[in-house]
């Protein structure tokens, strides 16, 4: 492990989080006016060291962390500090360059994108109509489908699921969307992935619709994602509180009991958005979804979980950069489902590899701990969706469909090929 990594990761660790509820607008949400997010390049440690001493100094959010690849960060500051951050900037040499200059007006947009009644996926949609989508999706195809809950919330919501079977022996493939609240995206791929399985006429959907049992979770952080569109567009956690402190909610995709809080793969402090809780499995959320994935592990043997953004696939691990065993397989599967991507028009890049090596270190994820756990599973990935930062996690509703075909695309090649390699 180089310095320079170990320096960002003590930056990172200690970063100051907003505060939430200065900032109210009129109609009770959270606003984020004049918010302006920022890519920050980072060449040398010397950088790094100015950049942890800045911690002190300014607030802002995290929206990307350093990785070894990109060697950027992006982060949201605050109207009154942006003056300060910049000159700060300019006077150590750190090059910044603006990727979005409002983000008040792309939530603005977002939510006024369309007011379509039908769920057509030009919008983003709310709990109780992905609900009611769910319900309705049950109803038109009782001989394929089945719901499943896998337990409430802390708020006592239940978290719902669909299974896909045409025949009950088929190998099953399971789908986690929306753990992180602030990705709407993930949910809105996933339910109209569930469309396409069901709706499709392309030879090669209906081959994978028929062929192979899906379990998908459209929203499995529901008190977070309820208040991402009730209050607060960018709330990442869950909404128990802690007992330490009065910051609300932990990191589900660090509360798996998978190398919990291993190499300073998360946070230990109740405030930031990375805490990974007081132990694991302490979030209802994560309970529920590891005693559901344990009633069904013989039945499954591919992993995804859905995210954004910066357009990766990513392989366990997260905890450290030693590969797993069947890594240069994983990277097979991975060169196949870029590829599939980038070859559609829209010519959109994925870079693929493990979490640690590729993105940055991260432990006690959800991938990880099925990945660890789960003798059938030996394809596991995180799909981190578009974008690379443009619009960042307030991705625009007109590139909810190029997202979806998209990853239709990376489906068929990534079952393909592992199939191709004897793992299903």
């Amino acid at each position: 492990m180089n310095f320079k990594y170990y320096v960002v990761l003590g930056f990172l660790a200690n970063l100051l989080t907003l505060a939430n509820g200065e900032n109210a607008g009129k109609s009770g949400n959270i606003s984020y006016d004049n918010y302006q997010v920022y890519k920050i390049n980072i060449k040398n440690a010397t950088q790094l060291q100015f950049l942890n001493f800045l911690q002190n100094q300014t607030r802002f959010s995290v929206w990307k962390d350093y990785d070894y690849i990109t060697e950027d960060v992006h982060v949201m500051v605050k109207p009154r500090e942006i003056h300060n951050f910049l000159r700060l900037l300019q006077n150590n040499e750190i090059e910044q360059e603006l990727l979005i200059e409002n983000v008040q007006d792309l939530i603005d947009l977002e939510q006024s994108y369309s007011d379509s009644s039908k769920f057509d996926w030009t919008r983003y949609y709310e709990l109780h109509e992905i609900e009611q989508w769910l319900d309705d999706i049950l109803l038109t195809y009782p001989n394929v489908t089945e719901g499943f809950i896998i337990g409430n919330s802390y708020e006592n919501r239940s978290i719902r699921g669909i299974k896909i079977a045409h025949k009950q022996d088929n190998p099953g493939i399971f789908i986690e969307s929306n753990i992180h609240a602030r990705e709407w995206i993930t949910s809105a791929t996933a339910t109209w992935f569930i469309n396409a399985l069901l709706t499709s006429q392309d030879e090669e959907v209906r081959d994978l619709a028929e062929n192979y049992n899906w379990y998908i979770i459209p929203v499995l952080n529901v008190d977070g994602f309820v208040y991402t569109h009730e209050r607060d567009r960018l709330w990442r956690k869950t909404r128990q509180p802690t007992l330490a402190s009065d910051c609300v909610g932990t990191d589900p995709n660090r509360n798996f009991d998978s190398n919990w809080m291993a190499n300073g793969g998360a946070s230990g402090n109740p405030c930031e958005e990375t805490y990974a809780g007081p132990q694991p499995f302490s979030e209802y959320e994560t309970t529920a979804l590891a005693e559901f994935l344990k009633s069904i592990q013989d039945d499954i043997n591919i992993y995804l979980a859905f995210h954004s953004y910066s357009q990766l696939l990513l392989s366990p691990y997260g905890h450290t950069e030693d590969p797993p065993e069947n890594y240069d397989d994983l990277l097979e599967i991975g060169g196949a489902f870029a590829t599939a991507i980038e070859s559609l028009p829209y010519k959109t890049p994925y870079r693929y590899g493990s979490t640690a090596t590729t993105m940055y270190i991260a432990s006690g994820s959800s991938v990880d701990w099925v990945y660890d756990n789960f003798d059938a599973v030996n394809v596991a990935y995180t799909i981190e969706f578009r974008d690379q930062g443009r619009f960042g996690f307030v991705l625009p509703p007109a590139q909810i469909i190029p997202n979806c075909e998209e990853l239709m695309a990376g489906m068929l090649a990534l079952v393909q090929k592992s199939h191709q390699l004897n793992y299903i």
